[in-house]
């Protein structure tokens, strides 16, 4: 008598055999299709009984200097903050945002009325205190010379003496009040104390400025630098002057800087150093971008090949070597391809490797 499990087994068997031999049917049409990213190691495949009768290419190290990437930021060295030294009405603004100013250029100016008036005053007193100072200063002329003669007293000479000393320091402290309020009536104009760029406007006509209060920012697109924090060995490799590459990825540009200055302490958090580096006028930059140092980290050997000689099955690449008179197909690892037709080679091949070309690859 037949067992009902067993006859259950049978019938299963003859479902899942060909459903598995359809998924591993499934499953080599995809990897000869190269969807699998899997890494193979790099090495031999089954040499070919062809001779080979084609370009050739030597493979030859070269000792390539090797840079880090450090992430960086544009600084302006002669930046400024325009500010009121006033409590006033704000009459008037002559700039906006991203307006270039030269120097003394005026940029604000506040309301100065009563400042004014103070400096009409302290006019007129001096021209008060003056007259009565000329007459002061005659008065002892004479006192002095009647005193020669015998005709006035000591009393009579120390009296214009002291009229002329109090009247003399009346006239100078008008002149200080003078002074004191000419510069106060000139904190009414503010002014551009650099050629430079307004980076920001922080006020409108008829606000009320108060001393102290940020007005306006200014900054000289002359004065432009990068600034980066780079980690201990790779900052104490670097000398004052030494020249550095500086990729800008913003505009797509490349500049060389010079190290300007390497800050003697360390970040205690991050063990790095703060690295100052000029930077070349370049009207499109800005305070704040984006910028990357390309800081030389040693050298490295490399491996490059005709981009040409590489061969691919699926997601594998792989060149024809040149042993003993055969070409056998050798799996390799790629880098990046260089803009003069050469491919890096990260494994599979070392120095003195001989590389076949293919006659159908040739050019």
């Amino acid at each position: 008598m037949n067992n009902p499990q067993t006859k259950q087994e049978k019938n299963m068997k003859k479902v899942l055999i060909p459903m598995l031999a359809l998924i591993i049917l499934l499953l080599m049409v995809a990897w000869l299709a190269g969807s699998f990213n899997s890494k193979v190691l790099p090495g031999f495949e089954k040499a070919s009984s062809e001779s080979v009768n084609a370009t050739t290419f030597t493979v030859k190290s070269s000792t390539e200097r090797v840079f880090e990437s450090i992430a960086a930021s544009i600084t302006a060295k002669q930046a400024t903050i325009i500010s009121s030294r006033l409590l006033a009405r704000i009459n008037k603004i002559n700039v906006r945002s991203g307006d270039n100013v030269k120097k003394g250029d005026v940029l604000i100016a506040l309301e100065n009325n009563d400042l004014s008036s103070s400096v009409i005053q302290a006019s007129e007193q001096i021209n008060a205190v003056a007259a009565r100072y000329t007459e002061a200063q005659q008065n002892l002329l004479r006192a002095q010379e009647l005193f020669t003669k015998k005709i006035a007293s000591q009393f009579d000479l120390d009296k214009s003496k002291a009229d002329y000393q109090s009247i003399k320091a009346e006239l100078t402290a008008a002149k200080q009040s003078l002074a004191q309020a000419q510069t106060t009536l000139s904190y009414a104009t503010l002014r551009a104390p650099i050629d430079g760029k307004v980076i920001d406007r922080f006020a409108e006509p008829g606000n009320t400025a108060q001393a102290g209060e940020k007005l306006l920012s200014l900054y000289n697109p002359l004065s432009l630098r990068i600034e980066a924090q780079v980690r201990e060995q790779l900052a104490l490799s670097l000398v004052q002057g030494q020249r550095i590459t500086i990729d800008l990825p913003t505009i797509k540009h490349t500049l060389v800087g010079l190290v300007e200055e390497i800050v003697p302490a360390a970040n205690t958090g991050s063990r790095s150093f703060l690295i100052k580096v000029s930077l070349p006028y370049q009207e499109n930059l800005l305070p704040g971008m984006y910028a990357r140092l390309l800081i030389p980290a040693g050298h490295v050997q490399k491996l490059y090949v005709p981009a040409r000689s590489v061969s691919h099955s699926g997601q594998l690449d792989f060149v024809n070597v040149l042993i003993e008179g055969q070409s056998q197909r050798r799996f390799v690892r790629l880098g990046e391809e260089t803009k003069l037709g050469f491919s890096s080679v990260i494994s599979g091949l070392t120095d003195g490797d001989i590389i076949v070309i293919p006659i159908h690859l040739k050019k």
